[in-house]
């Protein structure tokens, strides 16, 4: 066990550690910041309600970064690890359906709400789908010697439980988790190092299952998944002014937040949009109030921090010689990297808004923690794999 440690502590990345804790700390702040005017309005009457329980979250993130970070990310392909993650979630989906809350405050039951505290299970399966599909594909490549002598049968099983966990959620009507969940798949699929025919038909049956799974989402949910909220966020995409009183709203004074912030900023602290005209802003929209309260350079931060994460995440995945390594980095950083865009996208007006939060930034105690481990993860594959770098130099 000391070795370990100080294996450890010679390969430790300081970049990508101190990149998070600094994206933590700055959305802390924020989140104290936007979050103010609702707490005093409608929470507990004190401005730091928000900051109070996001530290709490972070808090216990800490925790799970550091058990993340000192466990051995080969173990996460054993079979009782894998078998364990898949009960968890699971559960996690059926109990969802059965005593799953948030669907007048958000338009999705996606929310488990136990002792007081909420938990979101597609921000587990997130992460989840990572861990079981890149230790799925590694076994299979153990048992070949090669991952390119794969077929798509060989890789039935989990693709099944992926598609299982992409229905329950999808069912839940949490559009935004969907999406991300779909494409995180398709990265460690395409990470996995699975060549030619094989990969080709892998994503001809998927297309067509996943065509098939959506046309029943559709024929069964549709009034469901394109409620009043939902159809109206693709009225305030198409034209937010022709429905500035209702749909549009949010998404206007957004774009009044970031128009005001300009280059500098009207201060920390300073920003009028989140004095009851931005809704939640402590939340998806929380990248608004920087751009109105640090101007260009609070958003370049936190696009930079970001992009740091990312960036190093898909180095790792595309240098390593293991492929374990290549698919949980990989697929880290292109979760990372999609929500964020998909985040932004929807502030900007790019895409239709999902009410999917800033990595790192946003208010939220199941995003963060399920983050935190991530990187937590993502820390330990870096540290092996700068340890194998420096044996083979």
């Amino acid at each position: 066990m000391k070795k370990y440690f100080v294996t450890y502590l010679r390969n430790f990345d300081y970049l990508l550690f101190f990149t998070y804790i600094f994206l933590c700390l700055f959305g802390l702040v924020m989140i104290y910041s936007a979050g103010m005017m609702v707490g005093i309005m409608y929470e507990d009457g004190t401005p730091d309600y928000f900051y109070r329980k996001q530290l709490l979250n972070l808090s216990i993130g800490a925790v799970v970064f550091c058990l993340g970070a000192f466990f051995p990310y080969k173990h996460y392909s054993s079979k009782p690890v894998m078998m364990a993650g898949m009960l968890i979630m699971i559960i996690l989906l059926l109990w969802v359906k059965v005593n799953g809350t948030g669907l007048d405050e958000t338009g999705s039951q996606s929310w488990i709400r136990l002792f007081g505290m909420s938990f979101q299970p597609s921000e587990f399966a997130k992460l989840f789908i990572i861990l079981y599909l890149g230790g799925s594909f590694y076994k299979k490549s153990l048992k070949y010697s090669s991952i390119q002598h794969v077929t798509p049968n060989d890789i039935i099983n989990p693709i099944l439980i992926w598609l299982f966990i992409l229905a329950g959620v999808g069912t839940e009507t949490d559009l935004g988790a969907f999406i991300i969940l779909f494409f995180i798949a398709i990265s460690v699929v395409w990470l996995s190092g699975i060549k030619g025919k094989s990969l080709a038909k892998f994503f001809v049956v998927l297309g067509g299952v996943g065509g098939l799974l959506s046309a029943v989402l559709l024929i069964f949910k549709y009034d469901t998944i394109f409620n009043g909220s939902r159809a109206g966020r693709l009225q305030a995409w198409s034209n937010p002014f022709e429905y500035a009183g209702g749909s549009g709203y949010q998404v206007i004074n957004g774009y009044l937040a970031i128009g005001q912030g300009g280059l500098e900023g009207v201060g920390l602290g300073q920003s009028t949009q989140k004095l009851g005209y931005l809704p939640e802003p402590q939340n998806d929209f929380i990248m608004a109030i920087i751009a109105e309260e640090l101007g260009i350079m609070g958003v370049a931060i936190v696009l930079i921090g970001i992009g740091l994460i990312v960036l190093r995440s898909f180095y790792i995945a595309m240098t390593t010689k293991d492929p374990l390594a290549r698919m949980i980095a990989g697929g880290i950083g292109s979760w990372i990297g999609f929500q964020t865009f998909i985040n932004l996208g929807g502030v900007s007006g790019l895409i239709p808004l999902t009410g999917v939060t800033l990595p790192f930034i946003s208010y939220g105690g199941t995003s963060i923690m399920m983050l935190s481990l991530a990187m937590g993860i993502l820390l330990n594959v870096s540290m092996y794999y700068k340890r194998d770098k420096k044996k083979l130099s």
